[in-house]
């Protein structure tokens, strides 16, 4: 049963948020804008926000959906990557619900590793 554990911790609070909008760094493609920050120790966390304009709930509920799970498969990576462990804030646009896992995933491997250097 552990290895259905999650291996990434979500980011709930407003103040998480607010700081890595402010002092993240940021990525920004046409399915996702992404702030990340390193951290000192744990897991790497992900927090995920979509706006109204995105869609409707259920256009929403599917960008997170797909930005969640891109993120899943990016997490083995990221960690293997580097020891260094992140805070990573997604924002979806308008074109995230159109979008396939796959596709976000390609962009989450061609903007963000190669910033975490």
């Amino acid at each position: 049963m552990s290895e259905f554990r999650k291996r990434y911790a979500v980011i709930k609070s407003n103040r998480d948020f607010t700081y890595l909008f402010k002092k993240g760094e940021s990525v920004v493609n046409h399915g996702f804008v992404c702030y990340m920050r390193p951290r000192r120790a744990g897991k790497n966390r992900v927090g995920i926000v979509t706006g109204k304009k995105v869609g409707n709930a259920v256009k929403r509920n599917r960008a997170r959906r797909i930005i969640r799970e891109a993120f899943r498969l990016i997490d083995p990576v990221i960690r293997e990557k580097t020891n260094k462990r992140f805070d990573f804030v997604f924002v979806a646009r308008a074109k995230t619900p159109t979008l396939k896992t796959q596709q976000i995933l390609s962009l989450m491997k061609k903007n963000i590793l190669p910033k975490l250097q």
